[in-house]
């Protein structure tokens, strides 16, 4: 038996996975009497908080230092070893925000962010992306360069390198900064330059797409985004997956709901094709749409799932993993239905619903850790300015042990619920986000009648085996999982499967 959850990554966006409410509801729920999970993940469950150090997501390094600018070497001359460039979270993300380098030889490139002139003094923000500090750069006049800041050919926006000593900063917002004695325009910037040091609109940015990632809010994203990508990768080769890279572009439809993106080279790829005619795309003598003539002789999509692919190497390796972009055409314009988006898709041989919950709960709890853990100062910036006390609520992500929760407990509570919902609650319907958002706990083997053709039926005959992990106002954040029945000849005998699911929050009182 396989068993697969599968979290979903949005492409620009991918915070909002963890930046909703996680704080458990008042909701209080009958714990389910269920047997403990067969396998042991990592790091599954933490009993104390986690630590609130400063830590910026790229590791510490002195790889760098004292570093002068790179020559050209004549050719045919030996290629030299690659080396970690020093940036500046390297710089301040240590503990003491850089006080250890002070008197230090450094060299900073990066972008300015902000230029204040003075009558002895420049002070210039430089930022490289490595962190949402910036470094600020005391210019003076006898400085090497100098007559480029004068001449306003340094501005915000453009690129400089930059070369001085680490001294300590007589300002509150930094405890260092670089006290230059050269300084090189790398690349320059005209007065137009859009984002400046005031505030903008995201509708606005969305006009200037290839400047979004200066900004402090996208640059925050990206890291995160980053540290997410590396936490999956790492929790999954720790636990003995082996990572599978599914096709992109494929003939089969594995959730068979027809929602799907077409791959076809019948219609003109050239700037003409906007004015094309639709006679001009073959048919067959019944008049359809002649296939065999296409790239591939025959309809082809974006995936929607690697699943399929996955369960086919899970067969042969045990367990593995997909993690990769899919696409969906759902012509619905909500935060929940993207056309594009990360998915993390794992399939587990001989395991059970129970290893599947025990899987996804730690794969979460691992990721959240670490982000909270080597992305701290991004995460204070979220907590500031997009959604208030998200550290608190992913500590208890983080922290919390999972309650596990029938289909049919699920639909009673919510039949005794004190709240009217917009749609109706009844055994066998399918539960809407308001229904998930109310229950905010894990995971449910839902009716068969509603579920996907791939998942396992239970004994009971009106449930199947799967399950939603549920995480308050995110409601569900992975999909349902899928359940595959090995061959017999893998030696691998299906156990009874509960229809019940695991939970975040409160052990239940009573």
């Amino acid at each position: 038996m396989a068993v697969a959850f599968s979290p979903r990554l949005r492409p620009h966006t991918a915070f909002r996975f963890f930046a909703q409410s996680l704080l458990p509801t008042a909701t209080t729920l009958s714990k389910s009497i269920l047997p403990k999970p067969r396998l042991c993940f990592s790091s599954a469950h933490h009993s104390s908080p986690l630590p609130r150090r400063r830590c910026y997501c790229t590791l510490i390094s002195s790889a760098g230092e004292g570093i002068k600018p790179p020559e050209i070497v004549d050719s045919g001359s030996k290629v030299g070893l690659f080396r970690k460039r020093l940036k500046i979270a390297d710089i301040k993300g240590g503990p003491d925000q850089g006080l250890d380098r002070l008197g230090h030889t450094l060299l900073v490139r990066g972008w300015v962010r902000t230029i204040r002139m003075q009558s002895s003094v420049t002070f210039i923000e430089v930022n490289d992306g490595s962190c949402l500090s910036n470094m600020q750069c005391v210019v003076s006049s006898d400085a090497e360069g100098y007559h480029q800041v004068e001449a306003g050919c340094i501005s915000t926006g453009a690129s400089i390198l930059v070369h001085g000593i680490i001294v300590g900063s007589p300002g509150s917002k930094q405890k260092v900064e670089l006290k230059v004695n050269k300084i090189v325009m790398i690349g320059e910037s005209d007065s137009s330059f859009p984002i400046q040091k005031k505030r903008v609109s995201r509708e606005f940015l969305r006009t200037k797409a290839h400047l979004r990632p200066r900004t402090n809010t996208f640059g925050a994203v990206a890291r995160v985004r980053n540290a997410l990508a590396y936490a999956t990768h790492k929790f999954f080769q720790e636990n003995g997956f082996v990572w599978i890279s599914n096709p992109i572009i494929t003939a089969s439809d594995c959730e068979g709901a027809g929602e799907q993106f077409c791959v076809t080279t019948l219609i003109p790829t050239s700037p003409e094709a906007m004015d094309s005619s639709a006679g001009k795309i073959p048919k067959t003598d019944e008049g359809l749409i002649d296939w065999s003539q296409d790239f591939f002789g025959k309809p082809a999509f974006l995936t929607v799932s690697g699943q399929l692919n996955a369960e086919t190497y899970a067969t042969a390796l045990s367990d593995v993993y997909t993690f990769g972009p899919t696409f969906r055409a759902e012509n619905s314009n909500t935060s929940r239905h993207l056309a594009e988006f990360w998915m993390i898709e794992p399939e587990l041989a001989f395991a059970d619903l129970n290893d599947d919950m025990a899987c996804a709960t730690a794969y979460l709890q691992y990721v959240v850790r670490h982000i909270l853990e080597n992305c701290k100062e991004d995460m204070d910036f979220f907590n500031t300015w997009v959604e208030k006390d998200i550290i608190n609520r992913l500590n208890d992500v983080a922290v919390k042990d999972f309650e596990q929760l029938t289909y049919t407990d699920a639909v009673n509570i919510l039949l005794k619920a004190n709240k009217k919902f917009e749609y109706p609650v009844k055994w066998g319907y399918d539960l809407q986000s308001e229904h998930e958002r109310y229950i905010t706990e894990e995971a449910f083997g839902g009716c068969p009648e509603i579920k996907a053709f791939y998942m396992r039926q239970n004994d009971d005959g009106k449930t199947v085996a799967a399950m939603d992990l549920l995480v308050p106002r995110v409601a569900a954040a992975t999909p349902v999982p899928r359940m595959v029945s090995f061959p017999p000849a893998i030696g691998f005998v299906p156990p009874p499967a509960p229809d019940y699911f695991p939970v975040l929050g409160e052990t239940p009182a009573g």
